[in-house]
Order: structure tokens, then C-alpha cells, then sequence
């Protein structure tokens, strides 16, 4: 008997002897006089075990065979090593049709030696940040290096979520965090939903410029030139927001997290250990997932979320762009890549003349002058943009005329 059934016990030996009333024994047990009338009819009748529950040491109807808590185990050993409680439980019920709760997936994992995937330990106290009550208001994006694949070589994910609904909506495997993987980012989000208001972002390098170098016009117009991807950022109109912590990008590093465990153990579920593999498992199944698992409503059904551009104009705004005057020779170098260029209208050349030349996301080489395309090349490898100082015998004391460049880099 348990301590609450000694007390009972004691209480209804006292009603008995005319001690107490049973109103007052109904009090102290604290239940109905109804009640306490019931339990008075089987302590006469029975006696001790009158006051002990009927079901102590009965097995529950609802209780797992042991075939069942034995599959459970083989599965969660071997064919689902990798899954975390949640994760495995949705998998049994799903693909093994082993309708169980979480809880009790728990429980046989614990009491059998098996521990939770992450440990988890109390976490520094911040202030929550409302979500935007629209669609398309804020995307939060980022990179996460990581042995996505389970082994070397380590690879980046690139992740953009939305706000308001917590849903991902483009996300895909590169070799290197850089500025390719955010243009083809933000060319996933645009293609997909639309042009979003503002981008909530960290401060990698291919993002915001880390340097103290300024140009003579940079320091008249007291504002650095952006970077390659903050350019395009410019030119279409959204407006980025720097975190200065980790934590104020809380719900895209959260995703990570959970990126990391269900994403790694979804792939290596279905064999699936190279990049190319894993961007169509991504885009065939498991952002599908993702969103109708983690995805909410947001406050206002409208969404904010503006048209995208036509695609030969979202092309040329997502590019790498580089300034570049056109030699003698009427053609274009860049780090020992020649672009020749041919005659204009009236059998003109253009030599000296200051051009705008942009390599699209699929290698393509396109050069502007005043606006007007007058060169289109074939395809070649992508290369980081890198600042370079150009040769120049003289140059203002302490100015810097750093320019963008095409040339080998240690991530090219």
C-alpha cells in the first residue's frame, strides 16, 4: 500500500470507531462524501485491500507484446540508428505501421541503454523575437559547414527560411560557403515565392565587406561598396539586416540544428552520400517534409512577397560583376581570361572604353556598355570574386582602389 492508502486506511478505522464522522474523513481524504461513502462499503467488506486500487498489478490492456517492444528495439539498433526519439516514432508509425507514442519509444530506448542523440542542457536566456505577421516580410539565410554526408569531404548546406511560417524555402548542398551559393540562393527564393522585403543575415565576408579599405569615392559618398551578393541585394530592392550575435538569427540556426539531425539520418537512410544525390533528395522529398512538419500559420493570410522579375533581367542581377577597360586589341581580360569583342554599329571599336562585364550563375560572360549588351561568351568555370589592387604608379595616400577581380583563389 502506498502512503496515500495508509492514510485512508487510518482515516476509515477511525469512522468505524466513532472517532471521526465520515464527513470529515470525506474532507481529509480529500474527495466527495459520495465517495466517501463507496470507499467506507469496501473496507467493511474487504478490508486493506478494499482501499487498494482493483487495477494494482494488472497488466494494461494497452501494454506493448514483447514481439513489438522487441521490433521496436531491432529497428531503433539498426535500420534507424541515426533518429533521434521524435524522428524514429514518426518513422514507426509511417513506414513500419507501429502506431506508438513517443513517450513510450522513450522509455524502451532508456530502460534498454540506448541514449538520446543530443544531450540536452539548459540554454542561456534570450528575448524572443516576434515573427513578421506576413509571408515574404523577412527571409532569415545562412550557411552551415558540416559532415553532411557522414564522412569527408565537409560541404555547406545553404538554408533560407521564412519568418513568419518557419517553412525553408530553398536550401541546398555547395562545396564552400560563399558568394555563388548566396546568388543561387536568393535566385531559389525568388523563382520559388517571390521577392521578399528584407534579408536577415550574419556577416560573412560574401556578404558584408570585413575591410578598412576605402576608395576616394567611397569616402566622399561615406559608404563602402558592397559586396558582390549585396550589390544584387541593391539592385533588387531588398533590404539587409545584419545580426550581431549567432542568437539573433536564432530560428535559421535552430533549423540547422535540426537540419543536421533529421536531414544526415534521412540520407543515410536512403544511401545517399554525394551532393548531386542530396540537392534532389531535397527538392523531391525532404523540404516537402520539413515544411509540413515544422511549418506555421503566420498572423495575417496576406502575403508579402513581391513579383518576380522576368528571367532574363533576374539573370543579369544575379551575376558577378566586374569594371573593365577594353584594351586595343578590343578585347576584355580577367585573370587570364580573354573576352574579344567585335565590331560595333559604323565598324567602331571600342578600345579604352570603360565596360561592365558579369558572369551569369550558369558561367556565361555578358559585357554592357552604357546599358547595352555587346558581347555574349560561352560558359566558363565560376570563380569567388576576390578584391584586388590593381597596378597603378600613383595613387592617393591612403586610399585604397581595390577592385573586384577574377582570379584563382584558394576556394575557386
Amino acid at each position: 500500500m502506498s502512503q496515500k492508502e495508509w492514510r485512508r486506511y487510518h482515516l476509515l478505522e477511525m469512522v468505524c470507531e466513532g472517532i471521526i464522522t465520515l464527513k470529515e474523513a470525506s474532507e481529509e481524504m480529500e474527495v466527495s462524501y459520495r465517495q466517501g461513502k463507496r470507499l467506507k462499503k469496501k473496507f467493511i467488506e474487504r478490508g486493506a485491500k478494499g482501499i487498494v486500487h482493483g487495477n494494482r498489478s494488472r497488466i494494461s490492456s494497452k501494454r506493448l507484446s514483447e514481439d513489438i517492444t522487441k521490433k521496436i528495439l531491432e529497428l531503433s539498433n539498426e535500420k534507424y540508428l541515426n533518429f533521434n526519439d521524435t524522428h524514429f516514432t514518426e518513422k514507426l508509425i509511417e513506414i513500419e505501421g507501429i502506431k506508438v507514442s513517443r513517450e513510450t519509444v522513450r522509455k524502451i530506448r532508456r530502460s534498454n541503454g540506448i541514449k538520446p542523440k543530443r544531450e540536452r542542457r539548459a540554454k542561456r536566456h534570450y528575448k524572443r523575437r516576434e515573427r513578421k505577421s506576413q509571408e515574404g516580410m523577412m527571409v532569415l539565410w545562412d550557411g552551415s559547414l558540416h559532415k553532411w554526408f557522414g564522412s569527408e569531404p565537409v560541404c555547406c548546406l545553404m538554408s533560407a527560411i521564412d519568418d513568419a511560417t518557419g517553412e525553408i524555402t530553398s536550401a541546398f548542398f555547395v562545396e564552400y560557403e560563399g558568394t555563388y551559393g548566396y546568388l543561387k540562393l536568393l535566385e531559389g527564393i525568388i523563382r520559388e515565392k517571390g521577392i521578399p522585403i528584407t534579408i536577415y543575415q550574419d556577416r560573412h565576408s560574401a556578404l558584408k565587406r570585413n575591410d578598412n579599405n576605402w576608395t576616394i569615392e567611397e569616402q566622399l559618398a561615406n559608404k563602402q561598396e558592397p559586396t558582390q551578393v549585396g550589390k544584387a541585394l541593391e539592385e533588387i530592392g531588398i533590404r539587409a539586416i545584419f545580426a550581431l550575435t549567432p542568437q539573433a538569427k536564432g530560428r535559421v540556426e535552430g533549423g540547422f540544428g535540426t537540419l543536421q539531425d533529421r536531414l544526415i539520418a534521412e540520407m543515410k537512410l536512403n544511401n545517399i552520400n554525394k551532393i548531386e544525390e542530396g540537392n534532389k533528395f531535397l527538392k523531391s522529398f525532404f523540404i516537402k517534409d520539413y515544411n509540413k512538419r515544422f511549418g506555421k500559420k503566420p498572423a495575417l493570410k496576406e502575403k508579402a512577397w513581391r513579383k518576380a522579375p522576368k528571367k532574363a533581367e533576374l539573370d543579369k542581377v544575379l551575376s558577378f560583376r566586374y569594371k573593365a577597360v577594353v584594351s586595343n586589341e578590343n578585347a576584355v581580360r580577367l585573370g587570364g581570361k580573354v573576352l574579344d569583342i567585335l565590331l560595333g554599329s559604323g565598324n567602331r571599336g571600342y578600345a579604352k572604353a570603360k565596360v561592365d562585364v558579369r558572369q551569369f550563375l550558369d558561367g556565361s560572360w555578358h559585357i554592357y556598355y552604357k546599358g547595352k549588351q555587346i558581347v555574349k561568351s560561352e560558359p566558363s568555370q565560376l570563380r569567388e570574386p576576390i578584391k584586388a589592387k590593381p597596378r597603378r604608379k600613383y595613387k592617393a595616400k591612403g586610399t585604397s582602389n581595390d577592385e573586384w577581380a577574377y582570379m584563382t583563389s584558394a576556394l575557386a
